[in-house]
């Protein structure tokens, strides 16, 4: 009897894919975006919660993971020999680690010991090696021993063994989403889009959206939001914070709200409870934002960038919200 080849079966409009690298978000692929219901009632301004933890890593980085990786590879600069050196707070370091990996390379993330437990383990499970140094919440630039100087350190005293991306400094940063959330957010809005919420961290998200849609719109706004002095969400900067990277660009910026961090941990939970949300804490401090300027200005069409979900935060969300980890019933 004769037997006949198997045909391959990929097909990426039936979500049916060769790789795990053909589901990262692109115009064509976009993250979903999501109506808020129950926590908006303006009917003359709708809000969207674009959910990038959606995309194949579980992150916003992913974009800008991918963007840097790829350039590495074209150049020749990364190998079986040579992997990645970075410093990190958690979600680029996972989404490089798990792509690098997955390719072959090698991964070692440079990580402050204040970020949460579940981030560490996270990065370790997908493979990379981690030095945990005692440095900010967040990476900061200077002497000593911080994640981004020791990263630095590493690529230069063995370059042999690493190179390094550096998501603070890399343009492919901005133009990631220059190449896809931009494009993603005019599409999916019809161009309708009047308002852009997102939160500070490398500044490549902002960057890079707003370059993009502000050629589409001049108008639109572009609104940051910024947790107050002393916080605790990782990956998050406010404003004394960003000298960390070079992709600040306030210009591309309307405005900048502060928002009193606790307020991300609250807000995250009403989003998980009422919209069905699983935001993470970043996510809660950004919609609070959003929230407040639909109140002032009544009319638009939102569109809040949520970078990853609750998953990495449950320990930060017991910390804040105590009743979670009690054998209690939660305030009402």
């Amino acid at each position: 009897m004769k037997t006949t080849e198997a045909q391959p079966i990929i097909d990426r409009k039936k979500k049916v894919f060769e790789s795990i690298f053909e589901m990262l978000p692109s115009e064509d692929n976009p993250s979903p975006l999501v109506r808020i219901n129950r926590m908006n009632d303006s009917s003359g301004f709708p809000l969207f919660a674009k959910l990038e933890w959606m995309n194949p890593f579980g992150s916003v980085k992913d974009r800008a993971a991918w963007e840097m990786l790829r350039e590495l590879e074209e150049k020749g600069e990364i190998s079986s020999e040579r992997g990645l050196v970075e410093p990190t707070s958690g979600n680029t370091g996972f989404s490089l680690a798990m792509m690098a990996r997955t390719r072959g390379y090698s991964m070692r993330a440079v990580v402050p010991n204040k970020i949460p437990l579940e981030k560490k383990i996270l990065l370790k499970i997908a493979g990379a090696e981690l030095d945990v140094i005692n440095d900010e919440l967040c990476p900061v630039p200077g002497l000593g021993d911080g994640s981004i100087n020791l990263a630095k350190t590493r690529a230069k005293a063995e370059r042999h063994r690493y190179v390094l991306p550096n998501q603070y400094e890399n343009e492919n940063n901005v133009a990631a989403h220059l190449k896809t959330t931009g494009p993603e957010i005019w599409r999916q809005t019809d161009g309708r889009v009047t308002h852009v919420f997102l939160s500070l961290g490398t500044c490549g998200t902002v960057s890079g959206v707003s370059r993009y849609l502000r050629e589409k719109n001049p108008d639109i706004k572009i609104i940051a939001v910024q947790p107050t002095e002393g916080h605790d969400v990782p990956g998050l900067r406010n404003i004394s914070q960003l000298p960390a990277t070079k992709l600040f660009d306030p210009s591309l910026i309307d405005e900048i709200l502060e928002i009193d961090f606790e307020v991300a941990y609250t807000r995250a939970l009403e989003l998980c409870q009422k919209e069905g949300l699983s935001a993470g804490p970043s996510c809660g401090l950004i919609f609070e934002g959003a929230r407040r300027i639909v109140e002032a200005d009544k009319e638009g069409l939102g569109v809040m960038i949520f970078p990853d979900s609750i998953f990495k935060y449950t320990a930060n969300m017991a910390k804040h919200l105590p009743f979670l980890s009690e054998n209690t019933t939660p305030p009402q």
